[in-house]
């Protein structure tokens, strides 16, 4: 095998790694998710220049192609923060819910990029979440066919 022959699969293979899908969604994210962002940013500049000196060709698009969607996310980011006093559930803030089997479940409502349910935090596009806008302490939402009482809520 030619070592030009190499170096085109080699190029074929890198043009296959595809973009990474940004969301149609409203791109909202807490104070804590911008800054996130802005980590991820600067951590993929200083990994590309690590990939460009070393002339890692495959890992140079790796890095280019996540650094693209974190600039789109960053540059559609719209921080959102919560009013303190609110009386219903609004993006950003941590609602506390009783099941029907009488658990008790915390989610807090984040960006699509923070969320992370092992960690208690759900994208304001979930199911669970779309289900709790607009309602407040006493009121019960439904998901999947459970039912959940808002026991809870706080901003931030």
């Amino acid at each position: 095998m030619s070592r030009a022959f190499t170096r085109e699969d080699d190029n074929e293979a890198i043009a296959d790694i595809g973009e990474r899908p940004v969301s149609p969604h409203r791109n909202l994210v807490t104070e804590r998710g911008l800054a996130q962002i802005e980590k991820e940013l600067a951590r993929l500049r200083e990994e590309l220049g690590d990939a460009e000196r070393k002339s890692d060709r495959e890992h140079i698009a790796l890095v280019s192609r996540d650094l693209r969607y974190w600039t789109a996310r960053r540059e559609t980011a719209e921080v959102s923060v919560p009013e303190p006093d609110s009386d219903v559930v609004r993006f950003g803030m941590t609602v506390t819910l009783k099941g029907e089997d009488g658990k008790k479940h915390v989610w807090a409502i984040v960006g699509e990029d923070e969320a992370d349910a092992a960690h208690g935090t759900i994208s304001h596009v979930s199911p669970m979440a779309l289900a709790l806008f607009g309602k407040g302490v006493g009121d019960e939402a439904s998901v999947n066919g459970k039912a959940f009482e808002i026991v809870g809520m706080k901003a931030g």
